[in-house]
């Protein structure tokens, strides 16, 4: 079977930022280490801590997670080094008998939504990472698909982001779920971008994480990683859905296709339930204009949701939204997933009949990033270049 990875990881090597970022950005806000004060704590060996400028690039990254993170690394070196070039990712690919995977940043993301950069910084980070990435998937397009970052900062140039990444020939971008500069995914000033992502049939992504420097769900109340980690997944997911949903995103661009990625499907059932049958109905008159059909109906339509392997009530999953909608990812290389192997992996979906596993595992993917529409591009490229050489 073929499979299609529809969350895949780069490690951006540090050295990438001095060859591709704006020489006046980076001279201003330059990537680069510190050594913990404590930097060997029982005999621990303290990772260092990554800064933009003067200003850390991870939230919450205190002493308690950089002991654990230390005592981690050896054992996930090997992954995040075959993450860092596409020969190695490949390698990777391989073993695992991924065909084809979505390619995502690691540590762009944490840049380019840092809440403490200013605008220009944050779109300057995320057009040098654009730019690598190109460079990165274009080793092996076929099978290593880019999918683009957008930095929010500031919506006026958004358009013009969204317009390099269709330039580039790529069919997705990734957005954070989280609230960025003070504004939701379903704000106003947003409303011409979501129309150019459906002009454009440019697919939205939706991947969170933990010690983003914004208002992810749980640090207004937590400092553990444990916690932060617990919460910000699932929960800015099913907040990015309700934002887009009650704004009339969903509403106003019928054919936007929108993925909410490593934060499990099991929420779906619930989530969808209670807007149906508890919020929906209880003043129709507050939201007619934008919402016109169950929610339910809307997420059927235009969202997928990616899975993970040994997750319960994904029958339940499937009874509300179909196969159809469910994506598999690896979160290669990052340590949380590591231990989720794709030996056994019919075993590991046993509740999927084999219809069922073939979409997951592969169709869906397409239809979603629209993989499909590519293959079938390069497929008349190759044979109008055939014609050509044999006339």
């Amino acid at each position: 079977m073929n499979i299609f990875d529809s969350d895949r990881h780069v490690m951006e090597p540090v050295q990438l930022w001095s060859i591709y970022l704006d020489t006046d950005i980076y001279s201003k806000f330059t990537i680069h280490t510190k050594v913990s004060i404590n930097n060997e704590i029982d005999n621990i060996n303290m990772p260092k801590t990554f800064y933009v400028g003067d200003i850390p690039i991870l939230n919450n990254w205190n002493e308690d997670i950089q002991i654990a993170s230390s005592l981690r690394s050896e054992s996930t070196k090997i992954e995040r080094i075959a993450a860092m070039k596409p020969e190695s990712q490949l390698v990777s690919m391989d073993e695992s008998e991924i065909k084809c995977a979505a390619i995502f940043s690691t540590f762009a993301g944490f840049i380019v939504n840092h809440s403490e950069l200013p605008a220009d910084v944050s779109l300057a980070y995320a057009d040098a990472y654009n730019r690598w990435l190109k460079d990165y998937c274009d080793y092996d397009s076929d099978r290593l698909k880019a999918v683009g970052i957008i930095s929010r900062h500031d919506p006026i140039n958004m358009i013009e982001q969204l317009e390099k990444v269709v330039e580039n020939g790529w069919t997705s971008i990734t957005l954070r779920p989280e609230v960025i500069m003070g504004r939701v995914l379903g704000h106003a000033d947003y409303n011409d971008f979501w129309a150019a992502c459906e002009k454009h049939n440019i697919a939205v992504a939706f991947h969170g994480g933990t010690n983003l420097h914004a208002p992810t769900a749980g640090t207004d109340r937590f400092t553990s990683r444990f916690a932060m980690h617990a919460c910000s997944h699932p929960m800015e997911a099913q907040m990015a859905f309700v934002s887009l949903l009650e704004s009339g995103v969903l509403e106003r661009h019928p054919r936007l296709k929108f993925a909410f990625l490593e934060a499990g499907a099991s929420w779906v059932p619930h989530w969808l339930w209670r807007l149906d049958n508890i919020c929906y109905p209880e003043f129709p008159t507050l939201v007619e204009e934008n919402i016109k059909m169950l929610p339910s109906e809307y997420f059927k339509r235009q969202c997928w949701v990616g899975i993970e392997l040994g997750e319960p009530c994904l029958r339940e999953v499937i009874d509300v939204i179909g196969h159809d909608k469910l994506l598999y990812g690896s979160d290669f290389p990052h340590p949380d997933h590591l231990h989720f192997s794709t030996e056994d992996i019919a075993q590991q979906l046993s509740e999927l009949n084999e219809i069922e596993l073939k979409a997951v595992l592969e169709q869906n993917a397409k239809d979603f990033y629209g993989f499909e529409s590519l293959d079938a591009e390069s497929a008349c490229v190759n044979e109008s270049d055939s014609l050509v050489e044999a006339g």
